[in-house]
């Protein structure tokens, strides 16, 4: 069993239970060393006194409040503690609000609250109850590694959850922060709405976080296992290319048309499935008149037997639209040739 990573009571009015805070998530991003290139010897940071360029101790660092340059207020560690050393061992619910009123952007990291006895499993089990019952979360305030804490405390599943939260004045203000927004909202057409609901239809999915992988790392673990093995290392797709505003129309028909094709695969590379669409509209095909003939397709077995960022190459090189946004079923999809009508040719093209 994991050690908890800070003990103290978790109070409400005059009712109070020992807890412990334990950490819910886990980091499973892959970490690198350090190196300096061309060896294998490893760059350390170290704290360094930046007059004398010696290293220093932890025991012998102290906190310097900077009033102008090269003059500090030197606080010790141990001087914090003497502030409110009572705060530092106690959770205490101030008030309680619906969960639905808070904002997620407050969330910060969620812990497992647990009591720190059997014998306290009652009252542990009592704010549960009543948290479930209400669906409320308690609003709490706590110090922890010498920073105090906002809190909310709610249910998730059978035990209790601490979630710490950012303050009013740490979230920032986005007009302050995010260039190019508009001053007044830009009112698209009741064509382009229709079309952009629609779409959030056909690609709402029922919410299963196991679906979910971190394809990031998983590639990153592949690049290191080829460069072991001394094997090529194959670049990623590209990003999406940004969407002409003139033709905003015809990508969300394209996006239509890409998305009915998938309603039968899954909502992500984690297997979640769809919900069930909304008819879509029909959407105008993709037509290049003054494109060259695709040059001829593989065969299907040859195709089958490439991966993902080697279709995408294929792609690439027949100029097939769309292709940055496709799975690779869509790719296959795309790169066969398509059934031909009797009396009359069909050139190979793509939706996006």
């Amino acid at each position: 069993m994991a050690r908890p990573i800070w003990t103290g009571t978790l109070s409400f009015g005059l009712v109070a239970v020992p807890v412990g805070l334990y950490s819910a998530t886990e980091d499973h991003s892959v970490h690198f060393r350090q190196l300096q290139r061309g060896t294998s010897d490893r760059v350390r940071n170290q704290r360094v006194n930046e007059r004398t360029g010696e290293e220093v101790e932890y025991r012998d660092l102290v906190k310097g409040f900077e009033l102008a340059e090269g003059e500090y207020v030197v606080v010790e560690p141990a001087e914090l503690e003497q502030i409110s050393p009572g705060r530092s061992k106690s959770i205490e619910i101030s008030g309680f609000v619906e969960l639905g009123e808070i904002d997620p952007i407050y969330f910060d990291k969620t812990y497992y609250l647990g009591p720190r006895g059997k014998e306290y499993a009652k009252v542990y089990g009592l704010l549960h109850r009543a948290l479930a019952d209400t669906d409320r979360a308690g609003l709490a305030s706590f110090v922890m590694r010498g920073k105090q804490y906002l809190a909310a405390v709610r249910v998730e599943g059978e035990v209790l959850v601490l979630q710490t939260m950012h303050y009013a004045e740490e979230v920032r203000d986005p007009r302050q922060e995010v260039d190019n927004l508009p001053e007044q909202p830009v009112e698209p057409s009741a064509k382009e709405l229709a079309a952009a609901r629609q779409l959030i239809e056909m690609l709402s999915a029922e919410w299963d976080p196991a679906a979910y992988h971190d394809t990031y790392t998983e590639q990153v673990r592949e690049l290191v296992e080829a460069k072991l093995n001394g094997q090529e290392v194959v670049s990623a797709a590209p990003a999406p290319e940004s969407t002409n505003v003139v033709d905003l129309m015809a990508v969300l028909e394209r996006s239509l048309q890409q998305a009915g094709a998938g309603a039968d695969e899954p909502a992500r590379a984690g297997g979640g499935k769809r919900r069930a669409a909304r008819p879509a509209a029909a959407a105008q095909p993709d037509r290049h008149p003054d494109r060259e003939p695709a040059a001829p397709p593989e065969p299907t077995a040859d195709l089958d037997a490439l991966n993902k960022a080697e279709l995408y190459r294929l792609a690439t090189e027949r100029d097939i639209s769309g292709r940055s946004s496709m799975t690779r079923e869509q790719l296959l999809a795309a790169l066969r040739p398509a059934p031909a009508k009797p009396g009359r040719k069909r050139s190979l093209r793509a939706v996006s």
